[in-house]
Order: structure tokens, then sequence, then C-alpha cells
């Protein structure tokens, strides 16, 4: 019989992708536990209301539906505490950190569409009282927030899909637009959870079903399984790496970072001269910053970095984290 520690650690860890898509789930998860379905509902619940899980539900590829960007302030340090609670009022606001840089306050803003995310931030910028850094994502490397909890050496490659050019996002209809706003809140941890979503949206279960298995297999969906939140597993630093590389290498310098183990987030976005010069932005996670540290100054080495200008911005306060809000 497994233990409740062990469990807590299979459902965190090995669940994050490859959720099964079945009218019951977490029968599923389950039988591959070798528990009982309502101790998997209950550890889940458990992990929930500890913080440790956001959610168990859909992470979507950005812009591959509404809009978003990564946007940030230089905010006097004795006003920041104030322009966050301000900024994290606004529902497109997912994420918002203080980072260590004359640029200090860092955030995600996600929209339905441009024009709702132009409004947004045009909202914002109107309440700081200065101009923001826009950066929207120009291209993906590599985008993948799950944390492998048993750790990993961070000096070796890893495999990833081949860069894909950004496309226009996608259309929805009606009750696609329904059905997002409700995987937005996640899955409800009841016995059949694509049920209860399909009432919700007024289709059936197979449809909703069938709609989330697609959006998946066209990468609309980026990952769906058990969404964690880094910091509350122990994941307590981390850095913005960005990098100041010719426009004709930064993809190939991109996709070398973006198969070093320790990366978790690769992209490119736009300079914002004579502001901001970077245009090759990555994210490392650890569990100290002296961790996060050493594994910047390996990747530097090891991928032939140094005669590229770079900052290193470290977050110091999280004001926000959530799940993105598109509808």
């Amino acid at each position: 019989m497994i233990d409740s520690g062990a469990l807590d650690f299979r459902l965190l860890n090995d669940f994050q992708r490859d959720f099964p898509l079945c009218p019951a789930p977490f029968a599923e998860l389950a039988s591959r536990l070798g528990v009982g379905e309502a101790r998997v509902l209950q550890g889940l619940e458990a992990l929930r209301r500890e913080g440790k899980v956001a959610r168990v539900g859909a992470v979507f590829a950005p812009k591959r539906i509404g809009a978003s960007t990564l946007a940030a302030l230089a905010v006097p340090p004795e006003q920041l505490a104030a322009v966050a609670e301000a900024v994290n009022r606004f529902p497109e606001v997912n994420h918002n950190y203080e980072r260590e840089h004359r640029y200090n306050l860092w955030f995600v803003v996600t929209a339905g569409s441009e024009g709702r995310l132009q409004a947004a931030l045009g909202a914002i910028e109107q309440l700081a009282g200065q101009p923001l850094l826009r950066l929207p994502m120009l291209q993906e490397y590599h985008i993948d927030l799950g944390f492998a909890l048993g750790g990993n050496s961070g000096a070796t490659d890893r495999s990833v899909p081949p860069r894909q050019p950004l496309v226009p996002p996608q259309a929805l209809d009606e009750r696609e637009r329904r059905l997002v706003s409700a995987l937005q809140e996640g899955l409800p941890l009841f016995i059949r959870p694509f049920s209860v979503l399909a009432s919700r949206i007024g289709c059936d279960e197979g449809e909703v079903l069938e709609r989330i298995r697609r959006w998946c297999a066209e990468g609309i969906i980026k990952r769906f399984g058990v969404i964690v939140r880094h910091h509350e597993l122990g994941y307590t630093a981390n850095a913005m790496l960005v990098h100041d590389v010719p426009d004709g290498e930064v993809d190939e310098v991109g996709e070398r970072l973006a198969r070093a183990e320790g990366v978790n987030l690769c992209y490119r976005r736009p300079r914002v001269l004579p502001h901001w010069p970077y245009n090759l932005f990555c994210m490392i996670h650890g569990q100290a910053r002296s961790e996060v540290t050493a594994t910047i100054a390996g990747l530097r080495q090891r991928l032939g970095l140094a005669n590229y200008a770079h900052e290193i911005l470290f977050s110091l306060t999280r004001f926000k984290q959530s799940g993105a809000r598109y509808a």
C-alpha cells in the first residue's frame, strides 16, 4: 500500500503531463497508482488547499488563442507595493513579479483578443503614469513549466520539438469559448469531471473530450495535467536570464539554450531601444539562489555565450501567480 507521502509525490511529479483524457480520469490515475479513486481525489484536493497544486487542467500555448505579452515597469521602490496591487486588480494580469533591475515590476497580460490586450495595457500604462515595456513573444524555442521533483544534473542536453513559426490565433466558436472559460478554472475534482464541464457549456461529455484531445494534438493546449506551484514545492529561486544576440544568430542560440536542462522557458522578444537591448529570454528555477547562479554560469560557459551582453534578473516578490484568462 502506497503511503501518503509517496502518493503526494507521484501525484505532483508523474501527472504534470500525459493526463488521461477519458471519462473517469481520476479512476485511471488510481489504477496506475494502485490505490482507490477516493484517495486520488482527496490527495489532489489536499495538495490544492496547501497551495502546491494550482489546478488540474490545461496550459494553453501562448498566442494560439487570444493574445498575450510580457510587460515591465520601472517603479520607484517606495511606490512598488501600491503599483503592484493596482496592476494585480486587472483580471488580464496572471503573473506579476518584482525583479532585481531598474525595470523592477514584470507581469504577463493575457486577453481574448489583441484589441482587449491593448486596451488593458493602455489602462495599466495610464494607471502607472509611465510607458510600459511591451515585449510580446516573437519566437518560442521552449516552454515547459513542469518540474521534475526528483531533480536533474542540469548538465545534459535534452531533445525539444523543432522550432515552429508563430501562427495567427485560432478563431473559436461560441461553444469553444465557453469550454476555454470552463477550463481556466481547472477540472472539478469529481468522478466524471468532463461530464461536469459538458453540462456547464451545453454539450455532451464526448464532445468536450474530443475538442480537448484535438487542441492537444494541434498544440493549442501545451500541456494537460497537474499544474503545480513551483514556489510551494521548494523552487523558491528563479531568474530571468536575458541576452543581446545578433538577429542573424538568435534562432541558433535560442535553440541551443532550449535544449539545455535547467531552462524552463526560452523565447525571443523584441528589443525596445534605447531602454531594453535584450532579445533572447530564458527562465531558470532552483531551490536556492546559489544553485540558479551556478546553473547560469555553467550554461553560459558550456554554450559559448560569453561574448553576448546579458543580465540576470532574480525575482524578489511574487505579487500574483494564476492561470491565464482568455475568456
